[in-house]
């Protein structure tokens, strides 16, 4: 686990913060989507799906600053979309910090090194740039020839200004433990990134591509071959070792998608940004007001191969907060990773 050690201390004394207040639902990181327009039409994603109108929609500053006050969540991914198109978002991104807010701007990099200068590097904020495998593969995934390599360029150009960055890479099941261990070496040892997230692809309704998912059992076995052989231990993942153990089919958790909820220009989306069973306009009646029991596998048919990080990290990190062992692993995998 490579999260940076203040961040970690920030995010455990956040979690206490909500025990001693008794708090059952509380955010850990909110999913923001000031827009749903991209420049990419990726396989995986289905947000440009929406109307010329909505795709034309960009959400003020101060309603995008506020939903994360409003929820008092200590993280914010930023995504859509592409959120370098959103004309303000150097402004959300410089309000959320100066809060101390810890803000990860998702991007698929085509216009990260024309915006770059926009942005200053700090502690609470990461670029975090979509890969989803080596030159071929993923510009076969974004559907654009050429991608890849500008995204290496810009991650090489904002490491070399002093950036924080951050990949996330989403598997499919015609991805194999080799291709997944190729995409990771390169981007912990040859790029040298901050931290690596990674993703089992999930089949949810707007998907243009809905044959290429992994099922349960595919997302085990795939990451139980790509994690052996002290791999995971050496790769700078961006999870709990809790959350690894879940995706290798070690342990089961049930989802906690409460944790990690979604605002766009709809409001907050329920019950996560990946199924969209209507929207509220505050975090508070989307936690009173959703019945979070009918969601997650065995439940509800839509979860039935869904491992997505949105409803399972939290999980991994509430069990790891109430467990010493767990707790003691956890921070011994970080102490390490900021060794490296």
């Amino acid at each position: 686990m490579a999260m940076p050690l203040r961040q970690s201390i920030k995010v455990a004394t956040y979690l206490a913060e909500q025990k001693l207040r008794r708090r059952d639902k509380f955010p850990l990181i909110v999913e923001l989507e000031p827009l749903f327009a991209c420049n990419l039409k990726c396989e995986g994603c289905g947000k440009i799906q929406h109307p010329a109108g909505v795709l034309k929609q960009r959400m003020p500053v101060a309603q995008a600053v506020g939903a994360v006050l409003e929820s008092g969540a200590p993280m914010v991914s930023i995504a859509g979309g592409e959120p370098l198109m959103h004309p303000q978002i150097d402004e959300i991104v410089r309000q959320l910090v100066a809060r101390r807010k810890y803000v990860f701007l998702c991007t698929n990099a085509m216009l990260l090194r024309k915006k770059m200068d926009k942005f200053q590097p700090s502690p609470y904020f990461a670029f975090a740039v979509h890969i989803d495998g080596l030159r071929e593969r993923h510009d076969e995934s974004v559907a654009k020839e050429g991608v890849f390599d500008e995204a290496v360029a810009a991650i090489k150009e904002a490491k070399r200004r002093g950036f924080r960055v951050t990949t996330n890479s989403t598997f499919f099941n015609t991805d194999t433990p080799q291709t997944v261990i190729e995409v990771l070496n390169y981007l912990n040892d040859d790029l040298k990134v901050d931290e690596m997230m990674i993703s089992p692809a999930y089949a949810y309704e707007k998907a243009p591509d809905q044959e290429h998912f992994l099922g349960v059992e595919q997302t085990r076995e795939l990451f139980r071959k790509a994690f052996a052989g002290g791999n995971r231990r050496r790769w700078r993942l961006n999870h709990s070792p809790l959350f690894l153990d879940f995706l290798e089919g070690r342990v089961d958790f049930p989802c906690t998608a409460w944790a990690i909820p979604n605002y766009s220009l709809f409001g907050w989306q329920r019950p996560c940004y990946l199924m969209s069973d209507g929207y509220v306009p505050t975090y508070r009646e989307l936690v009173e007001e959703t019945d979070w029991d009918r969601y997650g596998r065995g439940k509800d048919p839509r979860c039935a191969n869904c491992m997505a990080h949105c409803g399972y990290e939290p999980t991994a990190v509430l069990a790891t907060m109430g467990s010493l062992k767990e707790s003691l692993r956890a921070m011994r995998e970080t102490v390490s990773g900021n060794r490296e």
